[in-house]
């Protein structure tokens, strides 16, 4: 891990762009919790981030997946809510279930399907992909779309960029699709507002580290559809409640993450509870109540471990 992906780095750059991020309320204090298990009887829809909650990488955090069957097996709603926008679906099913997880289809959203649904809501356009080429186009049926790559002419041909997954990004794609916004402005939209991931080695670079970047260098202001914006947290609440429609108390539904910048304050300013894991992802190797201290972002409720 790199003194630039750090975690105090990672926390410094999500507090540097706040005033982008949503408004939320949040408790005066948080209260502790051993783990999931012990949230069965006050809560009955649990919203799960993936990366930092249930998997670090392509490995399970231990206890997660007996956590998780407890709740399911307690007649408890368990949705994934994640920002993996780089993934389709299936990848994400098959990754889950190898990590020994017992999802439904219905029961996983990421924020790239949340993007294809609201690209499908636009006006026809072609838009330019930040998108591994491998999985870039899956899931794009009916869109024009090309995937950006180290053609200059491809950024000036797109009406419109959207960002799925970062993985083969580099700063020369950077610059040349800073350059062609530069020359003529025209719609970002982000399906993964993540600035870092937790991955085996450290902190990888996301989609919303190069966003932000964007709308810092061209003011260009990109729209976002994962944590912590609401897009994703309504669509995951009307197919939850769907499911748990005797649930009317937003007390009994916690998002459940890592992170203090999206998962927390996402969570909040949907108006649920929340719960942060702090032994594993995003704030690993910090002070907690210092971080909580120093963001504002407040979680209802804070695990040691899923």
């Amino acid at each position: 891990m790199s003194a630039q992906t750090s975690t105090a780095w990672a926390f410094a750059t999500y507090q540097a762009v706040r005033h982008r991020l949503p408004q939320a309320r949040f408790p005066a204090i948080s209260h502790p919790a051993p783990d999931l298990t012990a949230l069965i009887p006050s809560h009955d829809i649990f919203l799960l981030d993936a990366f930092g909650v249930l998997n670090v990488g392509e490995a399970a955090i231990p206890g997660a997946v007996d956590h998780v069957s407890a709740l399911q097996q307690a007649g408890k709603h368990v949705m994934v809510v994640s920002n993996a926008a780089g993934y389709p679906k299936r990848l994400l099913m098959t990754r889950l279930a190898r990590l020994g997880f017992d999802f439904n289809p219905d029961q996983v959203l990421s924020s790239r399907e949340v993007l294809l649904h609201h690209l499908h809501q636009w006006p026809p356009l072609r838009w330019g992909l930040m998108a591994d080429p491998q999985y870039g186009l899956e899931e794009l049926d009916g869109l024009h779309a090309t995937i950006l790559g180290d053609d200059p002419q491809r950024y000036d041909e797109a009406e419109g960029f959207a960002f799925l997954g970062s993985g083969t990004w580099t700063d020369h794609r950077q610059r040349l699709l800073t350059d062609s916004l530069h020359r003529r402005p025209r719609p970002v939209l982000v399906g993964n507002p993540d600035i870092v991931a937790p991955r085996e080695g450290g902190l990888s670079l996301e989609p919303g580290h190069y966003a932000h970047l964007l709308a810092d260098q061209t003011g260009t202001l990109p729209q976002f559809f994962g944590k912590p914006y609401p897009a994703i947290f309504d669509m995951a609440l009307t197919r939850a409640r769907a499911a748990r429609a005797d649930v009317t108390d937003p007390a009994r539904i916690v998002m459940v993450g890592d992170t203090l910048h999206t998962d927390i304050l996402g969570g909040a300013a949907a108006g649920v509870q929340t719960a942060l894991i702090t032994g594993f992802g995003a704030l690993v190797g910090m002070d907690v109540q210092s971080a909580i201290t120093a963001s504002g972002i407040t979680p209802d409720l804070i695990l040691p471990q899923p």
